[in-house]
């Protein structure tokens, strides 16, 4: 999926295709990762502008999905983006029950962020 280019953030294709299906059924969608408890590890999905941001969050990037007409807000909490500032983030889906709040709960599958440090010429780029 195309992030674009000095992006921190991007999605697979299994990821892809659930983010496909629940913008068919809520509309526009966000994720925000919190750091916090009640999952606060793994990037929680909202219908867009139902997870207010607050002054501490950073925005971490936008996804741009096939098939989804508007690019997809990834969001954190500052203290959060503190520890994870030097990674790229890719958003992953796998079996398992996840928390209830976030939309692809029902579904019997969970987000996760897969990690890798970016380098220095990515770091240099944003």
């Amino acid at each position: 999926m195309d992030s674009g280019e000095n992006s921190r953030v991007d999605v697979t294709e299994r990821a892809a295709e659930l983010l496909r299906s629940l913008r068919q059924r809520y509309g526009a969608v966000m994720f925000h990762q919190s750091g916090g408890c009640c999952d606060g590890s793994a990037p929680m999905c909202y219908p867009k502008g139902e997870f207010r941001t607050g002054v501490n969050d950073v925005h971490v990037g936008s996804l741009s999905v096939v098939g989804v007409p508007e690019r997809i807000e990834v969001w954190m909490s500052g203290p959060q983006f503190e520890y994870w500032q030097h990674t790229h983030l890719t958003i992953d889906v796998v079996a398992g029950r996840g928390s209830g709040f976030s939309l692809e709960a029902p579904d019997g599958v969970r987000f996760l962020l897969r990690s890798r440090l970016l380098t220095e010429q990515e770091l240099d780029n944003l």
